[in-house]
């Protein structure tokens, strides 16, 4: 049997591609995969408990945040504002799920929002 190599990839094509799409989009689409990520790390999935893994779900909120805070003016208030809001639901989601939970403003990116309260 002979194995068949893999396609390579066109970069140049893919260059291409990435070239046609706003930055906006680009940043927009980044933190909607933060944003997802870190609901399922913290059991919000269908399969909840599953996945649960607050340690990643920090570091993915705190990623989110950080890119939140440095693109802010970047992307406008109406791309912005809404993933603000998904942003502090998943603080707030881990403050609720954590067992001894952290004082205000040590939270998960709350270095970059400020303290977070329910």
């Amino acid at each position: 049997m002979s194995e068949t190599p893999p396609e390579n990839p066109d970069f140049d094509a893919m260059a291409r591609d990435i070239a046609e799409v706003p930055a906006v989009e680009v940043i927009v689409t980044v933190a909607v995969n933060l944003m997802s990520a870190a609901a399922v790390k913290l059991g919000l999935s269908e399969e909840g408990e599953k996945y649960k893994d607050l340690d990643e779900a920090r570091k993915l909120i705190t990623a989110l945040a950080g890119l939140l805070d440095a693109s802010t003016t970047e992307i406008s208030s109406f791309h912005a504002a809404p993933l603000r809001d998904g942003l502090k639901s998943l603080q707030l989601a881990f403050r609720e799920a954590s067992i001894v939970p952290d004082e205000p403003g040590q939270g998960p990116g709350e270095k970059y929002t400020g303290p977070v309260y329910s």
